[in-house]
């Protein structure tokens, strides 16, 4: 059985919208979009470089996937984030895509994310993550899908926006693996379920 890793970028008051920029999901009138890349810096990129070393799967949701296949799609960089992506094999759940052409090694997973995770997570393979997609996320942890979550926690509130939890959440226990801070104090934080 696979694993299922989820990698998210949170604030202090556990918003996940629009990290990257502006522009990125602006739904519901969020206007702090682009709150992320001041934070970045070398620790975080080895640390995010660490987990991308291992051999593995990818698993979006519909609106993430379509974003990164914007950003990272056509790319040819050299960036190994880059390369790393474009190599992997990327499942999308959604009901609404006709197909995932747009990026190379997409995978088109349709029906209920929790039923067609699950059966992925149950097939032989690579292990699973899962960057962003926020309610993919939500879903697959009340389902007791997610096995690892690795929290990148930004030292900023935002006051507005998705939370990474938001609605029913069941009671999960989770042991701290590892941490790290980075020279801008976001806090790197790998948790396994107990």
């Amino acid at each position: 059985m696979r694993s299922i890793t989820a990698t998210m970028f949170v604030t202090l008051d556990g918003v996940v919208q629009g990290l990257g920029r502006p522009d990125e999901d602006t739904r519901g009138g969020f206007s702090h979009g682009g709150w992320g890349p001041q934070y970045n810096d070398e620790v975080m990129g080895r640390e995010l470089a660490t987990g991308m070393a291992k051999p593995g799967d990818m698993l979006f949701g519909r609106r993430t996937w379509q974003d990164f296949t914007a950003a990272w799609g056509h790319a040819t960089d050299g960036n190994p984030f880059t390369r790393h992506m474009n190599a992997a094999t990327k499942y999308v759940v959604s009901r609404t895509l006709e197909n995932v052409d747009a990026w190379q090694n997409s995978i088109l997973l349709r029906g209920d994310a929790v039923d067609t995770a699950a059966e992925l997570k149950d097939r032989p393979g690579n292990d699973l993550s899962i960057n962003g997609s926020a309610s993919l996320v939500r879903s697959l942890h009340a389902a007791g899908l997610i096995d690892y979550y690795t929290l990148l926690i930004h030292p900023l509130t935002l006051g507005s926006g998705a939370r990474l939890f938001e609605g029913p959440a069941p009671l999960t226990k989770f042991e701290l693996t590892r941490s790290v801070t980075t020279g801008k104090g976001v806090i790197i934080a790998h948790y396994a379920r107990r």
